[in-house]
């Protein structure tokens, strides 16, 4: 992984001067530890008249996989063997960028104590990056590079030169060039832009990349054409942070156009006075979502299948229409951590006659679970292996029977959106699986159609137009038709 910076120079301004913005000594190779290996900075070159600095990043393979396993997005780039067999260690992406932030992050403020005017001067620079891989190809390069000042050369390297048959590569040999830039600009450039093009960050995105994003931004990010896509591919396309570097990205431009500051424009709301309301906890929607369900049906006696530690059965209990609540679950452990929370022990008598917990694998049919009005499983059917499901299905809708059933279940789709998750994982390390909306939808029709109920589907959280609630629910009741058949 490869790149070099070439500028001119005269006699009264060396072209030397260079080692003093990178805060690199041209007569040294200096080597400097990574997280993914070792960066190598030294000078193919160093005179009056021309100077090149080049940053090589030696790759270490092994730290690669390990520090990758887990990591998300980038993690381990674009799939499982991709960990092993892959373009990191020979083209320039987010692991370069990394390495150009941590070797030059004097140079990349813009800070140099000993050339201060230098630094703050345009320099004539040249950037070479012998291979590139840009998705979008050699007109992306360009549309990203040009209107901040370069003259762009992106030439497509050929898969195999022997077959030019096969076309070119994603990769380009990249060349830049510009006398308007400041140094400073062209690392801030090549920071945000390697990595855009590349388009598979190598580490998690958080939260604090939107902060590094408008800092190496500052001054050209918010007035790019292309600002849309580099925001969302810097961001690893995570919905909630493209849009908060958007939004504040928009209040530059305000600003700017304004002769203004930020502050004098985001002052709508005084700090001190901030009353934002934090948003409601899924757990919270869906419990509300399954009272609604259970207040709808008219049962009174309610079985919690896979109760956990009782919050559904609690909040049944405060409600004086569920005359019998059970609870039942697996594990012994939960169970005496909802009784503790129930506080069975201490419960008056009539309230103690109106729950019971006990103890019982929803996979096998129970002769205490038949004839009560209702049944939750809430979030209990991702737990399941799926070839047990349909031992499930027949305990809870074939022998059990109850007349209204309520699942809900995570929304694979919606995963997306949740900044703190891998991309390709699960929300819990014990869930078998995850439903898409169809996958459930499927599920639940199939399930119905098998046991004589109907379906009917309720989003719970926030709907998002593209991915849809974070939950989803079915509510099953026994058919009509099938009941009066039988009757």
């Amino acid at each position: 992984m490869f790149l070099t910076i070439s500028t001119t120079g005269t006699a009264a301004r060396p072209a030397t001067d260079l080692g003093y913005l990178l805060h690199k000594h041209p007569d040294k190779a200096q080597a400097f530890s990574t997280s993914h290996g070792t960066a190598h900075v030294f000078y193919p070159e160093a005179d009056a008249e021309r100077c090149t600095a080049a940053l090589l990043l030696e790759i270490d393979p092994v730290a690669l996989v390990r520090r990758g396993r887990g990591k998300g997005r980038g993690g381990a780039p674009d799939a499982a063997l991709a960990q092993y067999v892959n373009d990191r260690p020979y083209a320039a992406s987010s692991l370069l960028a990394v390495a150009l932030s941590n070797v030059f992050s004097s140079a990349l403020r813009g800070v140099c104590a000993a050339r201060p005017e230098r630094a703050a001067a345009p320099l004539p620079l040249r950037v070479e990056v012998p291979a590139l891989p840009a998705r979008g190809g050699p007109e992306l390069v360009r549309r990203l590079f040009a209107p901040l000042g370069w003259t762009v050369a992106a030439d497509p390297v050929p898969l195999d030169t022997a077959f030019p048959e096969w076309g070119d590569s994603r990769y380009v040999r990249l060349l830049l060039e510009s006398e308007r830039l400041t140094l400073a600009e062209a690392l801030r450039h090549l920071y945000v832009l390697l990595p855009v093009l590349d388009d598979a960050k190598h580490y998690w995105v958080s939260a604090d990349e939107v902060d590094k994003l408008l800092r190496a931004g500052e001054g050209w990010l918010a007035g790019h054409p292309e600002q849309q896509l580099i925001t969302s591919r810097y961001l690893s396309r995570r919905w909630s942070l493209t849009r908060q570097a958007r939004e504040r990205l928009e209040l530059v431009r305000l600003a700017e156009a304004d002769d203004s500051e930020v502050e004098d424009i985001d002052n709508a709301v005084a700090d001190e006075t901030e009353t934002e309301e934090k948003p409601t906890p899924l757990a919270v929607l869906r419990r509300e979502a399954i009272l609604a369900a259970l207040g709808t049906s008219g049962a009174a006696r309610v079985l919690d299948l896979g109760c956990g530690q009782d919050q559904l059965t609690q909040a049944l209990l405060k409600d004086a229409r569920y005359t019998e609540i059970v609870g039942v679950d697996v594990s012994q452990r939960a169970l005496a951590i909802a009784s503790r929370r129930l506080k069975l022990d201490r419960m008056g008598e009539r309230q103690a006659a109106r729950v019971k917990l006990v103890q019982g694998s929803l996979v096998y049919t129970d002769q205490r679970l038949r004839g009560y009005d209702a049944a939750v499983l809430s979030e209990v059917v991702e737990h399941v292996d799926p070839p047990r499901l349909p031992a499930l299905e027949y305990a809870v809708f074939g022998h059990a029977r109850p007349r209204t059933v309520v699942v809900t279940t995570p929304n694979a789709e919606y995963n997306v959106r949740w900044e703190s998750l891998p991309a390709g994982h699960v929300r819990h390390g014990d869930h078998r699986f995850e439903w898409t909306r169809e996958e459930f939808r499927a599920w639940a029709a199939a399930v119905a159609e098998r046991y004589g109920y109907e379906a009917a589907f309720t989003s719970v959280g926030p709907d998002d137009p593209e991915v849809g609630p974070p939950t989803q629910m079915a509510t099953f009741t026994i058919s009509s038709e099938r009941e009066a058949k039988a009757a």
